[in-house]
């Protein structure tokens, strides 16, 4: 992740970093655009304030998870799952490495953990 100011609009943005990512990496690389603003509510609206943060997870999506997305989840066991935004936000009880979670509607998406969240939102908001 990179945290950057611009005044550029999120969509020109996005397209400006996809097409240089390609360039680069030779395929598709798709690319999540958050304000400072944006980071600081993914943050404040974590619907699991109390769970580890290294095991508390926000997958960033280009737009609003669709509504049915939970009932396709499948594997899960104490992983607890709530939409937000533009996001869907996972608690993984027993933590990342022994899930068998899988959500097809954050395939399109990254997940940072709360802990990179709290810090990228630092960082944007002293830009």
């Amino acid at each position: 992740m990179f945290v950057f100011s611009s005044r550029k609009s999120e969509s020109a943005v996005k397209k400006a970093l996809e097409a240089q990512l390609e360039t680069y990496a030779g395929k598709p690389v798709g690319v999540q655009v958050r304000t400072a603003a944006e980071m600081q509510a993914v943050l404040a609206d974590n619907p699991f304030p109390k769970a580890a943060p290294n095991r508390t997870v926000a997958v960033f999506l280009d737009k609003p998870p669709p509504a049915d997305a939970l009932a396709a989840v499948k594997g899960r066991k104490d992983e607890q799952i709530e939409l937000g935004r533009r996001e869907i936000y996972i608690h993984y009880g027993e933590g990342m490495g022994k899930s068998k979670l899988i959500v097809p509607a954050a395939k399109a998406g990254t997940a940072r953990n709360v802990n990179t969240i709290a810090t990228l939102a630092k960082m944007a908001g002293d830009l």
